[in-house]
């Protein structure tokens, strides 16, 4: 098997794990990384080769855009609190913690060095705390805090840990140009993605057609990324800044088409590059095992001790720091979303995992310092980090379903119900007041008033029945039940025409440019 086949084959697998993943009650991209670590000890699998420094401009960019889809500004500057004390403070604390035990354990081991480690397995991965806990119906305020925690704890981190590097291969090291490196990182951040934000959204209105459109957004988080990073800002915080600037500036409402496309389209790359990312941190196992050298005991027992930190500090640290976002919400009155009780605080210690992020930290890890010697304890790094990644990946990713179940943690169903049939009733009552300008303007017949005014009532019923009293539910009912019927045959006749449509691009003489260009209108028409 050849580097290429292994590629095509995460590529399927990534697309299995997820029908596997719904029945076993699982996260694909745990089911992914297992797999992963699977394939790693097959003879006939190759060893990946894959240069370490191009694992997060190619992966971290799609993911995390994916990710701020799903997600508002709103939600981010309501949260902005519980977002600081895990994305920031428990990144710090963690790197502190993790770099004073590993010092003191492993012979050798500079604290500058110890100090990577640390940052590079403070920070929860954002792909994996937004797959895994989006699919586990959780109360939408964990999604939302766990989502920020992990969009935003990369930035801290990422910077950390290139601060330590250069004190473990040779450069100054001052506090001071630490923090100010932090701030400029970010401030040139936020430019490049408001830029490129305010930009890509003026160029999607010059390209008009969805495909044209949803090609420019796959570029747009790549270009943030890079252009950031080449101008010594973080690339991560750029991706986070430009997404969200496209999500609140919609081109266009009546869009249709290329909402449904980019939706369709960012969900496949979701899919497929989840599955290849977290593949990959199970296949870097072989190499990683590789390193103990007849040390495995020791080397365990090590990556267990700073196992034990990481998920210990967390929690120790969620317990005030929850306690704090209570009291500061209730006295302040603030619009933010907070753990409410023990169990929810309990659901947020155990999502934090680990994952793509500090793989593609620890694997770029120089070889050797300035001196040209080789890097401190550089193997013995590698081995603990993985230790980390997998011992949070797998052992929590595979028990948080357990965990969330036995907690009896669930999403308000019925505040969500709520704000649905709150926005049926608007969305009816804007139809209405539209139908009411029309009607001032315009001759309508009374038969043809009648069917647009049940129409627009129709548009709030249909979003949330429940905003309709017995009688007129009933009355509904039956409409919806004759629409049913009539729609069932609409698409019945449709897919005729298809058929007959389709089976021309066969026959002699038929030009396939316009049997696409009939069947693209039909299809257009069903969708409708």
């Amino acid at each position: 098997m050849d580097q290429l086949a292994l590629l095509f084959l995460l590529l399927l697998g990534a697309l299995l794990t997820v029908p596997l993943g719904e029945r076993l009650g699982l996260p694909a991209p745990v089911l992914m990384t297992v797999a992963g670590a699977v394939l790693a000890f097959l003879p006939f699998v190759p060893n990946i080769e894959f240069p370490p420094e191009y694992i997060l401009p190619l992966v971290l960019p799609p993911l995390l855009y994916a990710a701020v889809q799903r997600t508002s500004w709103r939600q981010f500057a309501a949260n902005r609190r519980p977002i600081f004390l895990l994305a920031v403070a428990l990144v710090f604390v963690t790197t502190a913690a993790v770099a004073a035990v590993a010092n003191a354990l492993v012979p050798g081991l500079p604290l500058a060095a110890a100090l990577a480690l640390g940052a590079l397995v403070a920070p929860p991965d954002p792909v994996a705390a937004t797959a895994v806990a989006g699919s586990l119906g959780l109360p939408r305020r964990l999604v939302s805090i766990l989502e920020g925690e992990g969009l935003f704890n990369d930035v801290t981190a990422i910077v950390l840990y290139h601060v330590a590097i250069g004190a473990a291969v040779g450069s100054a090291f001052s506090w001071g140009a630490a923090a100010l490196e932090l701030v400029l990182s970010a401030v040139v951040a936020v430019v490049v993605g408001l830029l490129l934000g305010w930009l890509s959204n003026r160029l999607m209105g010059v390209l008009g057609e969805a495909t044209l459109q949803t090609g420019l957004t796959l570029l747009v988080p790549f270009v943030a990324y890079v252009l950031s990073e080449e101008l010594r800002g973080s690339g991560v915080l750029a991706v986070l800044v430009v997404a969200l600037y496209l999500a609140e500036h919609a081109v266009d409402a009546d869009d249709v088409m290329g909402r449904l496309a980019g939706q369709t389209f960012w969900q496949i790359v979701d899919t497929l590059v989840t599955g290849i990312a977290f593949g990959l941190i199970g296949l870097e196992l072989h190499n990683v095992f590789g390193t103990a050298d007849g040390r495995m005991a020791e080397m365990l027992g090590w990556g267990g001790a700073i196992l034990g930190v990481v998920v210990g500090v967390r929690l120790l640290w969620l317990l005030p720091a929850t306690w704090l976002a209570k009291r500061l919400h209730t006295r302040r009155d603030y619009d933010e979303e907070i753990p409410v009780g023990w169990r929810e605080t309990v659901v947020m210690w155990w999502s934090g995992m680990r994952g793509v992020a500090s793989v593609a930290l620890v694997l770029a890890i120089p070889l050797r310092n300035d001196a040209g010697q080789p890097f401190p304890a550089r193997e013995e790094i590698v081995f603990i980090a993985f230790c980390v990644i997998m011992g949070t990946l797998v052992a929590q990713g595979l028990t948080l379903p357990w965990l969330v179940r036995r907690l009896g943690v669930r999403a308000d169903a019925g505040a969500e119900r709520e704000l649905e049939r709150t926005l049926a009733i608007r969305a009816a009552k804007a139809a209405k007041r539209r139908l009411k300008e029309i009607e001032e303007t315009e001759e309508l017949p009374e038969e043809v008033q009648e069917r647009l005014q049940r129409g627009a009532f129709d548009i709030g019923a249909r979003i949330s029945p429940d905003m309709l009293d017995d009688e007129r539910r009933a009355a509904f009912a039956q409409r919806a039940e004759r629409y049913k019927v009539v729609q069932r045959i609409q698409r019945e006749m449709m897919s005729a025409a298809r058929h007959e449509v389709l089976s021309a691009r066969s026959e002699h003489g038929a030009d396939p440019e316009v049997v696409d260009r009939v069947l693209r209108h039909l299809d257009v028409r069903s969708m409708r």
